[in-house]
C-alpha cells in the first residue's frame, strides 16, 4: 500500500513548510493492522522523510512528535504486513484536540464524546499556575 500519495504529501509539506506554529487538522492516520501502533500526521518536513503529528505506539502514553516515513515504509509487524493509511479517517478536530483525547483515553481515539470533551478542554482559559489553597485555608 501506497502509505502516502502526492495529494496527501503536497497537504503534508504545506503544513511542513508553514512559517507560523500552527495547530493543523491531521492529513491522514497510519495504523499497524497487527497491532496498537497508530500515527495522527499533520506535516511532512522538506526532507521529505520527516513527519509529525501525534505518535502512539500502543504503550499507553501517546505522544506528539516526529517519525521517520521510511522507518514506517520498512516495518513489517505480524504476518509479515506493513503499516497501512487508514482509507476511511476524516479528522474532524485540530491536533491538540486530538492528544487531549489520548491523554485522557491513553490511545488515539476517534469517540465523538472524548473528543468533544477534549476540544471544551482545551477551549476554557487555563492560568499557568494552580490557585494558591494554603492562602484560604489559613483563614
Amino acid at each position: 500500500m501506497i502509505l502516502i500519495t502526492d495529494e496527501l504529501r503536497a497537504r503534508l509539506l504545506a503544513n511542513g513548510a508553514a512559517y507560523t506554529e500552527a495547530d493543523h487538522v491531521p492529513v491522514l492516520k497510519l495504523f499497524d493492522p497487527t497491532g496498537p501502533a497508530t500515527w495522527l500526521l499533520t506535516e511532512l518536513d522538506a526532507d521529505g522523510d520527516t513527519l509529525f503529528g501525534l505518535c502512539d505506539l500502543g504503550f499507553g502514553f501517546p505522544e506528539l512528535g516526529s517519525v521517520s516515513l521510511a522507518e514506517l515504509q520498512s516495518v513489517k509487524g505480524r504476518l509479515g504486513l506493513g503499516i497501512e493509511r487508514d482509507l476511511f479517517f476524516q479528522a474532524r478536530f485540530p491536533l491538540s484536540v486530538y492528544a487531549e483525547a489520548a491523554r485522557f483515553a491513553g490511545h488515539i481515539t476517534e469517540d465523538e464524546r472524548l473528543l468533544r470533551q477534549a476540544a471544551d478542554a482545551l477551549s476554557k482559559p487555563r492560568s499557568e499556575l494552580p490557585p494558591n489553597t494554603a492562602e484560604q485555608t489559613r483563614r
